[in-house]
């Protein structure tokens, strides 16, 4: 049986979230970061707290964020690692956007599904043009595979949750979700016990 594994990026594959630190290039740290933890607690939808994270965001310099994901931002290495061991069957889903994290991931190998940015004429970040509905990503896997595991830790994760045929709720850096631990058929706090059990699935 063919398996693809869906991974969440912030706070899964990554170690931190990303936006409170392309915040901090433009001194919004603390603004962005009550958004975010709002929008991982579920008290914000998750589409309107991203399009505002975004505007407060337009005025990032795009070679600061990605020089900052790839030198700043710590990724688990076992997950990486398990990643890397299955390149065709591993995607990360993330409602980030295509011109923040894409570069990052692709460098590493990674297959992904991001939301999309809405650019100015002279290539400059003006919003969103496509906020990626998780649960969208994992259905167009299934004409490729036969079986999707999901693994997150935020409400904004619950959609892929509910698309998919094993759930697993990941704590590695902070509590999941409650709403998604209810969802989940495993719930697991360390990287390298998820990956045994991907294994084995």
């Amino acid at each position: 049986m063919t398996t693809a594994y869906c991974f969440d990026l912030d706070g899964t594959l990554t170690r931190q979230e990303l936006l409170p630190l392309i915040a901090s290039s433009v001194g919004l740290e603390d603004e962005i970061s009550v958004l975010t933890q709002a929008t991982i607690d579920g008290l914000l939808p998750f589409d309107k707290s991203f399009k505002l994270r975004v505007r407060l965001l337009r005025d990032a310099r795009l070679d600061w964020i990605h020089s900052a994901l790839e030198e700043q931002v710590e990724f688990n290495p076992t997950i990486l690692d398990f990643i890397t061991r299955h390149p065709q069957q591993s995607f990360v889903v993330t409602g980030n956007l295509d011109l923040w994290v894409r570069p990052v991931l692709d460098k590493l190998g990674i297959q992904s599904f991001t939301s999309l940015a809405r650019l100015g004429q002279g290539g400059q970040l003006e919003g969103v043009e496509h906020i990626l509905h998780k649960g969208d990503a994992v259905s167009s896997l299934r004409g490729r595979f036969e079986r999707i595991v999901a693994v997150g830790e935020g409400m904004n994760d619950v959609p892929m949750f509910e698309a998919a045929d094993w759930r697993i709720a990941y704590g590695g850096v902070h509590s999941p979700n409650k709403v998604l631990v209810k969802l989940s058929d495993f719930v697991i706090y360390d990287g390298k016990a998820l990956c045994r059990l991907l294994s084995t699935l």
